[in-house]
């Protein structure tokens, strides 16, 4: 005995289990979390897998977790293994290669770790690490070696002196709550650690970095919303990938957090086979803004090792840049960015628009290919006066 879940509108989409005759619902993001698909024989109980699938799938234990929520799971095409939904979950032999580059810790995390669960790469901000487990597992994912290892929770204790050491660093001042997915703990242990945050002078921001409104929107309520409407200003950035994830329930996910006050921003990565395709990113960055979600990065994948198959060259990630500015509007651009290797920071990129510099002109191409003239002013002294008295006091 199958379901469908009613509100995923997705060609072809394939069926998740159906729940126990206990009251449960699939609806209950809970349900979903305890459901999850995670081996090789349940996959292939629901779909065809190809020989690179069963490859990938046969290696995963002991290299790589696998775990798909049930609604996810239900938004892959199952004819089609170039599905991009099915290419973010379900492993693949090549994740077995590790090319040239590639590293275990991609961003140089380990060594920008002043105390477990935390990451302070910036001088006024810092990642805290509020657990390791996410609802689904990427297999684009840059903290492979932390989260998609053997699920275990983050201790209190290493909680309690990750805040400890925030609140004994004055210089940090806007806090990245993520994981593996915050969105996944309890609403009241979430409550703890935002609170416990917002309880220092200190931090002026907070944000949360999840994917659960694109793989577990269900888990996006009312006790949530009207739990973090009340530590503002708070921030949430979130990650589709495609188009096909934008599903009338992960739209509807995206409107509850903005009708509580939350800005939200959507970091995409650029995966090949993917989204690779200007079609694609047009459609995902218009239709984010129409769910109130700003595209702000577009990630050149980073090199984490087992991955170098999902991603495409720096060329493709401008080119791509390229089709997109003047043809969609500047809200729907995203910055195009390399997070580099060792933790040396975000650097943006994208196509290069000066053709000529000069002490009087900079000449200019613009998106249609066609040159204008920017004239210089003669005064070049850019100071700011009224500094002095602003900062003064």
């Amino acid at each position: 005995m199958t379901f469908a879940l009613p509100i995923v509108d997705q060609p072809r989409s394939n069926p998740a289990p159906e729940p126990a005759e206990t009251g449960e619902s699939v609806d209950d993001w809970r349900w979903q979390l305890r459901h999850r698909i995670t081996g090789k024989d349940e996959i292939a109980a629901r779909l065809p897998l190809t020989p690179d699938e069963e490859a990938g799938l046969d290696a995963a234990p002991g290299h790589f977790r696998v775990a798909i929520t049930p609604y996810y799971f239900s938004l892959i095409d199952r004819e089609h293994p170039s599905c991009p939904v099915r290419m973010q979950v379900i492993p693949r032999a090549r994740e077995l290669v590790n090319e040239p580059g590639d590293l275990i810790d991609p961003l140089g995390e380990d060594s920008h770790s002043p105390a477990t669960g935390i990451f302070h790469r910036y001088p006024d901000r810092c990642l805290l690490l509020a657990l390791d487990r996410c609802a689904i597992y990427c297999r684009h994912c840059n903290r492979r070696r932390l989260v998609g290892q053997e699920e275990s929770p983050i201790s209190r204790d290493d909680l309690d002196r990750a805040l400890d050491y925030i609140r004994r660093t004055p210089a940090i001042r806007d806090v990245l709550i993520s994981g593996g997915d915050p969105l996944t703990l309890s609403t009241a242990r979430l409550e703890e650690i935002i609170a416990a945050l917002r309880a220092i002078p200190h931090v002026e921001i907070v944000r949360i970095g999840t994917r659960v409104p694109v793989v577990l929107p269900m888990r996006v309520d009312d006790e949530l919303c009207a739990m973090l409407k009340k530590y503002h200003p708070l921030y949430v950035n979130t990650h589709f990938n495609h188009p096909k994830e934008l599903t009338p329930r992960a739209r509807a996910a995206c409107e509850k957090l903005a009708d509580a006050g939350i800005p939200i921003g959507n970091q995409t990565v650029l995966l090949r086979g993917v989204n690779s395709s200007v079609r694609v990113l047009r459609k995902l960055f218009t239709e984010l803004l129409r769910c109130r979600v700003r595209p702000y990065y577009l990630f050149q994948g980073d090199v984490a090792a087992g991955t170098s198959h999902l991603r495409t060259s720096v060329e493709t990630g401008v080119a791509l840049m390229q089709e997109l500015r003047g043809h969609i509007s500047g809200l729907a651009i995203p910055h195009l960015v390399i997070d580099t290797p060792g933790g040396m920071g975000k650097v943006s990129i994208g196509p290069d628009y000066v053709v000529e510099r000069g002490p009087d002109k900079w000449t200019l191409r613009n998106y249609e290919g066609k040159l204008v003239d920017y004239p210089q002013p003669a005064d070049k002294d850019a100071t700011c006066a009224y500094d002095e008295i602003f900062f003064s006091s």
